[in-house]
């Protein structure tokens, strides 16, 4: 088969595009209902991935994806943008940003009416995987949002979209911004929000090269209408390109956080060297005033054993030695409890 005819027979089915427009724009005689949908389903993805982060169960964050219909208008948005039809961008746009508003706010009076569970912003691993994103999270999102476009634009191929929403992630990082808000965890919120910005403009820019190269822009716009278009293409791509550079300012401290980690580690076992106690976790957090700046930090520690500990002063020394600025160290020793197992004797007789 020639390239050009298998060129042809995949590019996008033009009589396709009236029903993609009804499954992506709440728009005629089904408006009223597909926003209710919407609205119910968006509830209760957020009540999901709320308490899911919360209790730390990645089943029920993973259940919250599949129901979450927050890809639907940013993909709408990518394909008025392509289209050329500003209005429709505009009202796409905006009910992505209502929305945002709404998860965020929901989240945070579902944080509020449990304010009594303690939430572990630094062992919860539901938080901590999305609080500092790094480049690998854009390079996810990208190849996400091109095959969240390329599912929607091909009708046989539409039931890829739950694995799509599964690797987006979009209403489980609003979960966390609001959940880090109520708990006024300012920084975890801002590093939540740079994941959900990373995948909003991964989807316009990836799912829009694929409508694009597949052959959905079929319309001709006017003069105007075509600036207008190029020019939320040019405002994607310059948020995108400050996108990534947090992003990989963020990469960059996670990394020198980890080495310090690791380092510190090393450094508390040196310490604890012909004691009986052994390191359980070594943490440190980093104050957000720091985050420029390496160092001051806490440093958490807890070990398990019995007896006498060497001096926490010389501990602290060496870990300031060894990572190279100020550190405070908080020690928690954790009695090791030794297991008795009874000794159950039997007897036997035998008749002889």
């Amino acid at each position: 088969m020639p390239s050009s005819e298998w060129i042809n027979k995949n590019r996008f089915d033009p009589r396709y595009l009236p029903i993609m427009e009804g499954k992506l724009f709440f728009e005629g005689d089904t408006k009223i209902r597909s926003t209710t949908n919407y609205i119910v389903l968006l509830t209760l993805a957020t009540v999901i991935a709320t308490y899911g982060v919360i209790t730390g169960s990645t089943a029920s964050v993973i259940g919250a994806m599949i129901i979450a219909p927050l890809m639907t208008p940013i993909m709408a948005t990518t394909l008025a943008i392509v289209l050329g039809a500003i209005s429709r961008t505009r009202r796409s746009v905006l009910l992505v940003s209502l929305s945002v508003l709404y998860v965020i706010g929901l989240a945070i009076v579902l944080s509020i009416f449990i304010s009594s569970i303690v939430i572990g912003f630094d062992s919860n691993p539901e938080i901590t995987s999305r609080v500092s994103p790094n480049l690998l999270a854009l390079f996810i999102a990208l190849a996400s949002g091109a095959a969240g476009a390329f599912a929607v634009s091909r009708e046989d191929v539409g039931d890829t979209l739950p694995g799509v929403a599964i690797a987006i992630s979009l209403v489980p990082p609003l979960a966390v911004v609001g959940i880090a808000m109520s708990k006024a965890q300012w920084l975890d919120a801002g590093g939540a929000l740079l994941l959900f910005l990373t995948n909003f403009l991964a989807i316009v820019l990836a799912g829009g090269a694929v409508f694009w190269f597949s052959g959905v822009s079929v319309r001709r716009v006017s003069p105007l209408q075509d600036i207008k278009r190029k020019r939320a293409i040019q405002i994607a791509i310059v948020g995108m390109m400050v996108v990534a550079i947090l992003l990989g300012f963020n990469g960059y401290r996670t990394l020198e956080q980890e080495r310090d980690t690791t380092l510190a580690q090393n450094t508390v076992i040196a310490w604890l060297n012909g004691t009986s106690y052994t390191v359980s976790s070594v943490t440190l957090n980093f104050h957000p005033e720091d985050f420029a700046v390496r160092g001051p930090s806490h440093v958490r520690i807890t070990i398990a054993g019995r007896g006498d500990m060497p001096d926490i002063e010389q501990l602290a020394q060496s870990l300031e030695r060894t990572l190279g600025y100020p550190v405070t160290i908080e020690m928690r020793a954790v009695p090791e409890e030794v297991e008795y197992y009874p000794i159950h004797q039997r007897f036997s007789w035998s008749v002889g």
